[in-house]
């Protein structure tokens, strides 16, 4: 595996191309706008028409996908029909489920759900269960987050509107009591305290990503959730259900936009623990990191940005190096985290 397409040139569709170039790969760039400037090759191109993107990805070993959720199940189609390894960020469920279904019949790897939630919080939370004989609850979480909030939502919108839009908006797959079920999201509040921060959790979907069908009848319960500062997730449903921003995404997600703006000191927490058994004892095993911007080649790159990038790009790493599995589909959770961490993006986690 040599050339890979990367789809969508934003803050981490941009990073992920120079990873990748730093990693010795053959990168070729396509957004929907020329990108100058860049150390890897880009084009323009509608990649909303499956035509003109099918015959720009012939002869690519792989593509990799930064495009919002929605655009996705039809790249997945087209690397299919080609035989590529194809890889995303997506924390859509329905996207997913479709990925699930061509990866059946596929020459390539079809590995979906590469970011950081669904993605590393997944392996990491594999890696915690399976230090215990007999785990009975697994919970995960994380936050993208300013580091310096301001207003009463503490937010800033550092990541694709449409992805955070849907993922407080659709139902949320958890293991509870040995059930898989759905729970509403916004739901199953809870404090959590990193480093003297005080942040809520709630639940939010697509963040276990194929989990609960993986440890369904091991693990009794399991669930995802986003951290925010106290009182988002008050305001969040006041906007989405009082005010019917449920029913008029696009605006909700341009509104939220231009509100909160990006910023550049951002923080992301991760805080994994899994509790159970070894030798009869209960125990309580944690993963649990505040992860800031970083310079890679000479750059200032935001947390949100270098995990996400560097996630998906270990991943492939790890593809090439024949650590992974080379065709079907691959789960996060069978990702072996002490492979991850040894390769060269995947390294930026243990630190």
């Amino acid at each position: 595996m040599k050339k890979i397409a990367v789809l969508g040139l934003g803050k981490v569709g941009t990073l992920a191309g120079e990873l990748l170039s730093l990693s010795d790969f053959e990168v070729t760039g396509i957004d929907q706008v020329q990108r100058e400037g860049l150390p890897f090759q880009s084009k323009a191109l509608d990649v909303s028409d499956p035509d003109a993107l099918k015959a720009e990805l012939e002869g690519q070993d792989a593509v990799l996908s930064c495009l919002p959720y929605f655009l996705n199940t039809e790249v997945a189609k087209i690397a299919h029909a080609l035989g590529l390894h194809y890889f995303d960020l997506t924390e859509d469920v329905p996207t997913t489920k479709a990925i699930i279904e061509l990866a059946q019949t596929s020459k390539g790897l079809m590995a979906p759900q590469c970011g950081l939630a669904p993605g590393f919080v997944g392996i990491v939370g594999a890696d915690l269960i399976h230090q215990l004989d007999d785990c009975r609850s697994c919970k995960m979480r994380v936050g993208a987050l300013p580091q310096n909030p301001t207003g009463l939502m503490g937010y800033s919108f550092n990541w694709s509107p449409a992805g955070v839009v849907n993922e407080y908006l659709n139902d949320c797959e958890v293991l509870e009591n040995g059930e898989i079920k759905w729970v509403s999201p916004m739901e199953w509040i809870e404090k959590i305290v990193i480093d003297g921060i005080e942040l809520e959790a709630f639940t939010t979907s697509g963040g276990l990503g194929t989990m609960c069908e993986t440890y369904h009848g091991k693990v009794p319960n399991m669930d995802y959730k986003t951290m925010r500062y106290p009182g988002h997730v008050e305001l969040m449903n006041f906007f989405f259900h009082e005010l019917l921003m449920r029913d008029r995404k696009d605006e909700a997600g341009e509104i939220l936009v231009n509100a909160k703006p990006p910023v550049e000191d951002d923080i992301v927490y991760v805080h994994v623990a899994a509790e159970g058994k070894n030798e009869g004892k209960l125990q309580r095993k944690e993963f649990v990191k505040g992860y800031k911007p970083i310079e890679i080649a000479g750059k200032q790159r935001t947390a949100i940005a270098w995990t996400t990038a560097s996630s998906v790009v270990a991943i492939i790493e790890m593809l090439r190096a024949g650590t992974l599995q080379q065709s079907g589909f691959l789960k996060q959770e069978d990702v072996p985290l002490d492979a991850f961490l040894a390769t060269e993006n995947g390294v930026r986690y243990a630190g």
